[in-house]
């Protein structure tokens, strides 16, 4: 009897909610070391303290207003940010 794969789940800051992993957009904050910048993660392999929201604009405006993506990775979030995740979500219908 061959075992299910577990498939990691992750908590979107705008919404709350529970979802896959794969189903989410990493927004990194790189280490101080590393340039310390903050930016979009579509692999989901850079390294420093990573934050997931849902790819739907919804979730990104209320990430946003709440400034829940700020206090998540621990440092002020660049507009510049925030437009490439608008960007990202606009391309293809609201899906990456």
């Amino acid at each position: 009897m061959a075992q299910q794969k577990k498939i990691p789940k992750r908590m979107c800051v705008g919404c709350r909610e529970m979802k896959p992993k794969r189903d989410l957009v990493r927004i990194v904050a790189a280490l101080p070391d590393a340039g310390g910048g903050v930016c979009v993660d579509l692999k989901g392999k850079q390294n420093g303290r990573g934050a997931y929201v849902c790819r739907n604009a919804d979730c990104l405006e209320k990430a946003k207003k709440t400034k829940a993506l700020a206090r998540a990775l621990e440092r002020e979030i660049p507009d510049s940010v925030y437009a490439a995740l608008a960007a990202e979500m606009s391309f293809g219908g609201g899906q990456i």
